[in-house]
């Protein structure tokens, strides 16, 4: 193992259909309302998570939740489980202010997230 050291699942992300009732179902839910709200993506933080909800999956085309496991140098840990035999799905790149993304799929096709803030 390298430094790269995963820092846990913070983030997990869900595609919706239809942002506006999933946003009050997810309000519910959560009890609290949501501190992104955009017709692109809301996102909920509550008690230590960040839960966003993505329309249509968004352009990386998520069918299902994926949980993104934070992480403080990306670019090690994609090398790192890319050699331990996971598939580039999603290319690292920036989603703004410096927050880093990227997924892999296991040997299943399992969609794993990886996130490094600035």
């Amino acid at each position: 193992m390298n430094d790269s050291s995963t820092q846990g699942i913070k983030t997990v992300l869900h595609p919706v259909s239809d942002l506006a009732k999933a946003k009050a179902v997810y309000m519910a839910m959560l009890g609290t309302a949501p501190q992104t709200d955009s017709p692109y993506y809301v996102g909920f933080e509550a008690e230590g998570q960040h839960v966003g909800l993505v329309p249509g999956g968004g352009p990386q085309g998520m069918t299902s939740p994926v949980a993104y496991w934070h992480v403080q140098d990306l670019e090690a840990k994609l090398a790192e489980v890319i050699a331990a035999g996971a598939t580039m799905k999603e290319p690292l790149h920036d989603v703004g202010g410096g927050r880093l993304v990227a997924t892999v799929t296991d040997p299943d096709g399992n969609v794993l997230g990886l996130l490094q803030d600035r």
